[in-house]
């Protein structure tokens, strides 16, 4: 399916679960290669990734979605967009005004789309052509994306507007710039608009990711206080809520900072459908661990409150959730092993139908023992199974070594557009 195919433009997501219409997703490639030991700290993973397994491994849960819904590749995207010169120019001058060190400006304004497109993905080796360059530790002028597999963290669109993201690290800075340039020019999302903050004098560190923001209904976000979101972040976030002519809820959930596995809210809450929830529940559930508090907007005017939990909050605004948990609740080693490798991290593809790691065995078993069929995404992919004959489901993805990236399926996407749910 085309762009052009497409009965639809812009952007159009008011919930987490409506019937997914178009997502955007990154088919990794050498930027996940061009990773040692050494640098796997800096680029925010605990260990380095075999490519060619976890592209075996992708390969499944993109084939699954292209049978679903419209998918756009980063790829694709950027290298449409590359073809206009005043967009080449000013997406060179914002990534090597934020390069430390040298960057290659010269030879990226010699690329042709293709190829700039890739390589400011994949990352531009230093030219060793002076004595600071020679003895520089530094392989790279521009350094690899390693994350940006993870679309859901950059750009985060929110009903019929894209939140370009203030990214933790600067290491990522260069993906929510991609992100911006593309909703900024490319056709298919013309109309729709983009917003973005930066730190401000005064103010202590700004940051918000798209892990950590969750649409529970056209005017209620979930957002997690996390390693990555700050309360400064948020507070950005609920002043332009003010704009709203409507009454806007945030419920924002404390998250703990002890584990890299915590590091968004996704990895320990997703919505399934209008009533049911994944949860991890020593983090969510537990009273009294981690702050949830409720923010109420209207106009100027600010109400703030603690609640219980999620669960609760969502239900005074006329949400009721069921909790199926992350590795049942038998057993808090297998509960705390299955959250480590994205075992609460699922995406919605529609209500009731959802993509997640089959390696998660407890977690899988409990979504079954609630209703849901368990659909291997090999099956889906030789044409034994076809999701479209289902009502419930959970497909199942190998995610062995995509798991060790430190994320799960939602973050592997970017929802663009998503129908409207019967409440």
């Amino acid at each position: 399916m085309t762009t052009q195919e497409l009965n639809y433009e812009g952007v159009l997501v008011n919930s987490e679960v409506g019937e997914l219409e178009a997502v955007i997703t990154h088919t990794m490639g050498a930027e996940v290669e061009n990773m040692t030991p050494e640098n796997a700290e800096r680029a925010l993973y605990s260990d380095i990734l075999n490519l060619s397994v976890a592209l075996q491994e992708y390969g499944q849960f993109n084939h699954v979605l292209k049978k679903l819904t419209h998918v756009y590749e980063v790829n694709d995207l950027l290298t449409d967009i590359l073809k206009q010169d005043y967009v080449k120019s000013e997406l060179i001058g914002k990534v090597c005004a934020c390069s430390i060190g040298p960057c290659e400006k010269e030879f990226l304004f010699e690329q042709q789309p293709t190829e700039l497109a890739r390589f400011l993905i994949e990352g531009v080796e230093m030219k060793k052509n002076n004595l600071s360059r020679f003895l520089s530790d530094q392989r790279y002028a521009i350094k690899p994306l390693h994350n940006f597999f993870f679309t859901r963290d950059s750009a985060i669109s929110v009903n019929d507007k894209v939140m370009i993201a203030k990214m933790a690290s600067t290491v990522r800075d260069r993906e929510a710039q991609i992100m911006e340039a593309i909703f900024k020019y490319h056709p298919a999302f013309a109309g729709s608009s983009t917003f973005s903050f930066s730190d401000s004098p005064g103010q202590g560190k700004i940051s918000y990711e798209g892990g950590d923001v969750l649409v529970a209904k056209d005017n209620i976000l979930i957002i997690g206080y996390s390693s990555r979101t700050t309360t400064f972040g948020i507070d950005l976030i609920i002043e332009s809520m003010k704009l709203k002519r409507t009454l806007q809820h945030i419920i924002v959930q404390e998250l703990p900072t002890d584990r890299e596995s915590f590091i968004h809210l996704d990895m320990v809450f997703t919505l399934l459908s209008q009533t049911e929830c994944m949860v991890y529940e020593p983090v969510v559930m537990q009273p009294n661990r981690y702050k949830t508090i409720h923010v109420q907007i209207e106009g100027q005017q600010v109400k703030i409150k603690e609640e219980n939990n999620i669960l609760e909050a969502l239900h005074k605004l006329g949400i009721d959730l069921k909790p199926i948990y992350c590795g049942g609740l038998t057993d808090s080693w297998i509960q705390e092993r299955e959250q480590w490798h994205s075992g609460a991290n699922f995406f919605a593809v529609g209500p009731g139908k959802i993509i997640g790691y089959g390696r998660n065995t407890y977690t899988i078993d409990e979504l079954n023992n609630h209703g849901y069929e368990i659909l291997s995404a090999a099956r889906i992919m030789s044409g034994e199974l076809n999701p479209h004959d289902y009502s419930k489901y959970v497909i199942t993805i190998d995610g062995s070594e995509l798991s060790r990236g430190g994320g799960g399926a939602r973050c592997m996407t970017m929802p663009v557009r998503r129908k409207e749910l019967s409440w």
